[in-house]
């Protein structure tokens, strides 16, 4: 087949076949080689928190893979493909997030010695606010790795021939086999594996292309004279799509809000063995964000310049813009033969990295936040088999969020707009307690609550009623080389540019445009805004802090800002002598969780 001109493209081979199942098989054996290797180490802490023991590389990498999932491979090229360059602009966004969440979040949490995050909203405030924390957290990972799971699925399945349920039931049952018997180490490890896969896929795509071409100056100038590369948009309307201010500036509170709090994250970092490698981590996974998204924008430069003359989707070879890249790779690279498995691989691979990730996750906040507080004298081996019981359950609901998640719109900003909902308010909180002496708990519910509701409104009403082609910006594509005619009463003229953004239903309401049409990136500061007005308002009409003494070490210190291994000051400093004196071994290292939580609760008063 001539590429680039339309029709039906090969289908898997036997090698292929070989090569994606091989790909599975051997990151369940990684994450089986660390549940041999620890087998004598099964500790609730072990399982949850590879025994805060990890090192700032492997960290790194799992961070990177935990939310370069499927949903980027197959989603990222795409959004270049039809909208171009302005998704490069993340970089930025990647560079602000993870020095940030470094220098101000690291240092908090690893001195308190926390287990699951919203440990400190009970801490700061309330155990009320850490179940609302709590529940909101798993409601958004189970959605969102629902999503993770279906979307390449389906994309897949109609491009190679896979069975969609066959393949999600698969995919499920990789994820509960190494987490329920490698904990944390078997996520951490098998992520490091995955996230290699990926990137080999990123670039078989890009070498092919360019040999096809002639050149990566030929796929540049391609997207030069396509209007692709013009990423640079500073207009502040804020209902455009993509500019860059909501990129760099609502994006990078969106990423905050991911690697800051959420347990997928803070879980990882945590389990560092220092300070100092706790703090690295992010920084190397910054790097690994970039070389990701990089690749990742550029495969979908590739896709265009491929089909700059003959769009699939106009031309009805496929069903839905996530199926691009999976159509690319087989009509480029099915002349050799288990390369085309190597890419199903890596989109697989980021599906299972991130649903893995969750599983972990979700298990983790459950038995610290709902388990352990109501039974405490469980002994170490029944929270293990708890932990283990519960990496079957999340496994299995994750598998029935893909339902729900069927029912999405483009997977890559579905996949965001539910963090900003969510994640908004909660980072609101967060900052309402670590930055304001003067925020209580009522202050704290009432925020959340707000913002809560105003992103679930404007979030929902896009989704209802998304925005006009003008606010999105998408790019024109051309059908003119395509060897298969269209129906000419639908698309006018025959050698234009084709539209792919369906029209707007005329029984538009009035907030459609406005307010509905806020772009998907303003979500995650709407809420986080809103709950830091709301809940000093609040806070202030109650009488503020004024019966209730907060412990020092609740609040960002100076000290931890900028500073690799500084010690905290003598008066604020949680830690013991000992370890002040170094600054580096891990709070939680010599004791568990659960027992820095009970003691750091019994010193609060309950507003």
């Amino acid at each position: 087949m001539e590429v680039g001109v339309g029709g039906p493209v090969p289908s898997f081979s036997v090698w292929d076949y070989v090569v994606f199942a091989g790909t599975v098989l051997a990151a369940a054996a990684v994450g089986l080689f660390q549940a041999i290797r620890g087998r004598r180490e099964t500790s609730s802490a072990e399982f949850l928190l590879g025994g805060r023991q990890m090192t700032a590389v492997p960290v790194a990498m799992s961070l990177t893979a935990s939310f370069m999932s499927g949903i980027t491979v197959i989603g990222t090229p795409a959004e270049a493909y039809r909208y171009g360059t302005p998704f490069w602009l993340f970089a930025i966004s990647y560079g602000l997030m993870s020095s940030f969440t470094a220098e101000v979040f690291v240092p908090l949490f690893y001195r308190l010695g926390i287990t699951s995050t919203y440990e400190y909203l009970e801490m700061r405030f309330n155990k009320l606010i850490r179940v609302i924390g709590t529940t909101m957290y798993i409601i958004q990972t189970a959605l969102y790795t629902g999503m993770v799971i279906y979307a390449p699925a389906l994309a897949l399945n109609q491009i190679t021939g896979l069975n969609l349920w066959g393949v999600l039931v698969a995919t499920g049952a990789v994820c509960i086999f190494y987490c329920a018997l490698g904990g944390l180490k078997a996520v951490i490890w098998t992520d490091v594996f995955q996230m290699v896969i990926m990137l080999a896929g990123f670039v078989a795509v890009i070498a092919q292309g360019a040999v096809l071409r002639g050149g990566l100056a030929t796929i540049w100038n391609d997207a030069y004279e396509g209007g692709r590369l013009n990423a640079f948009d500073f207009d502040p309307d804020p209902l455009k799509r993509h500019t860059f201010w909501t990129i760099v500036v609502g994006g990078s509170l969106m990423w905050v809000s991911i690697y800051a709090i959420n347990q997928s994250q803070v879980q990882r970092y945590i389990s560092c063995r220092t300070l100092t490698q706790a703090k690295l981590s992010l920084y190397v996974n910054m790097l690994g964000l970039w070389l990701t998204v990089s690749l990742a924008v550029f495969s979908g430069l590739t896709m265009y310049s491929i089909f700059r003359n003959c769009d699939p989707l106009a031309n009805d070879d496929i069903g839905a813009l996530d199926q691009m890249l999976p159509y690319l790779v087989m009509a480029i690279l099915s002349d050799f033969p288990g390369v085309p498995g190597l890419f199903v691989a890596a989109a697989y691979s980021g599906t299972l990295s991130t649903v893995s990730s969750s599983i972990n996750a979700l298990v983790a906040v459950t038995v610290e936040d709902f388990v352990k507080p109501i039974w405490p004298n469980l002994s170490e081996r029944k929270v293990l088999w708890i932990n283990m019981g519960l990496s079957v359950f999340f496994g299995l609901l994750c598998i029935g969020m893909a339902g729900v998640a069927s029912m999405m719109g483009s997977i890559l900003q579905a996949a965001l707009s539910i963090f900003g909902m969510i994640s908004g308010p909660l980072l609101g909180l967060y900052f309402l307690g670590m930055f304001f002496r003067c925020a209580n708990s009522t202050g704290g519910v009432v925020g959340l609550c707000s913002g809560l509701l105003l992103t679930l409104w404007v979030g929902i009403g896009a989704q209802v009623y998304p925005p006009l082609p003008e606010k999105t910006l998408a790019l024109n594509v051309s059908v003119a080389g395509c060897n298969r005619s269209l129906d000419l009463s639908t698309v006018a003229p025959w050698s234009s540019a084709v539209p792919l953004t369906p029209l707007p239903p005329p029984d538009r309401p009035a907030l459609a445009d406005s307010w509905y049409s806020l772009s998907y990136l303003y979500f995650c500061p709407l809420g986080t805004l809103a709950t830091l007005f709301f809940g000093l308002l609040a806070s202030a009409a109650t009488g503020g802090c004024k019966q209730r003494k907060i412990r020092p070490e609740l609040f960002v210190h100076r000290s931890d800002l900028f500073c690799f291994s500084c010690s905290a000051d003598s008066s604020e400093a949680s830690e013991p002598a000992e370890l002040e004196k170094t600054g580096k071994t891990n709070p939680a290292f010599e004791e568990s969780a659960a027992d820095v939580t009970t003691k750091e609760t019994e010193k609060v008063t309950r507003f």
